[in-house]
């Protein structure tokens, strides 16, 4: 079985640097088989959200599996609908009743809109009342998670953005490493767009260690000190993706791979009114 190294967060708590990440997997059978392959391969850190839909699913899986609860680093997220002082506690409440669990290991503030002052204080007294052993953010650029940070008694422990190599936030990562701030990767294979899986770089990387590229762009992460959460249904790849501890990349390997970067995402801008207006009409779990 494969052991993940783990990564010291600034409450001194340590959290696996690599994980399993379950968004879009809507089907519950589907989401619980997932999770049971995931743990059965060595992950320890679970990641979820109220917004996948899929908590309950998440539960049943780490249930079935027998591995001590203690053993496992869960994480899921707040929904902007319900970012508020008064909103975010029943929230929080429903998404432990749904996992099964009296307490979660991460819990995230899911994007940087609406009230998140509010949900703050409230998350904050979460860690107070041990409900949750850390908080954090999720999709925060680098002004709003510098002006949360300077108007709140504790720092996120992480923030979870995108991070791939077509998009590798250079000046985000610097600004989170100067607050104390551990990074966190969505996507980090980009979904394979923009064919991701076919830069020749990756390809010629890949080939010298015998490793496939998404082994390549998850081991090129955590070389950066970046936590990812990779997804994926077919046991034989949930499988592939925890085994990058094995080899190492070179200096010349992470700067070939350094300059893949693109300088935007592959699939939204958070600054865009657009998408904030989008994102604030999606629906929540109930």
């Amino acid at each position: 079985m494969n052991s993940v190294p783990g990564i010291t967060l600034n409450n001194g708590i340590s959290m696996p640097s690599l994980g399993f990440g379950v968004f879009q997997i809507p089907d519950p059978e589907e989401c619980e088989r997932s999770v049971v392959a995931a743990l059965e391969s060595g992950y320890r850190l679970i990641d979820t959200a109220a917004a996948y839909g899929n908590e309950e699913a998440v539960g049943r899986g780490i249930k079935a599996t027998g591995v001590p609860r203690d053993d496992i680093f869960l994480v899921t997220k707040l929904w902007v609908t319900d970012a508020s002082e008064h909103k975010t506690p029943p929230a929080f409440e429903r998404s432990l009743e749904r996992l099964g669990v009296d307490y979660v290991d991460l819990y995230l503030i899911h994007q940087p809109f609406g009230d998140y002052y509010g949900a703050w204080r409230a998350m904050e007294g979460f860690v107070a009342d041990n409900r949750a052993r850390a908080i954090g953010v999720s999709n925060f650029m680098p002004d709003r998670l510098m002006d949360l940070v300077i108007h709140n008694e504790i720092v996120p422990a992480v923030n979870q953005i995108e991070i791939h190599p077509h998009h590798q936030r250079h000046d985000s990562i610097a600004v989170m490493k100067e607050l104390g701030v551990a990074p966190m990767a969505w996507a980090p294979f980009a979904e394979n767009l923009n064919n991701l899986f076919d830069e020749p770089e990756l390809g010629d990387i890949a080939a010298t260690h015998g490793k496939s590229v998404p082994q390549v762009i998850l081991r090129w992460l955590h070389q950066r000190d970046v936590i990812a959460i990779p997804k994926s249904v077919r046991p034989e790849r949930i499988r592939e993706n925890i085994d990058i501890f094995g080899f190492e990349l070179s200096d010349g390997e992470m700067a070939r791979i350094g300059a893949l970067d693109r300088g935007q995402s592959s699939f939204f801008d958070h600054r865009d009114p657009d998408v904030v207006k989008r994102i604030a009409g999606l629906p929540r779990a109930t």
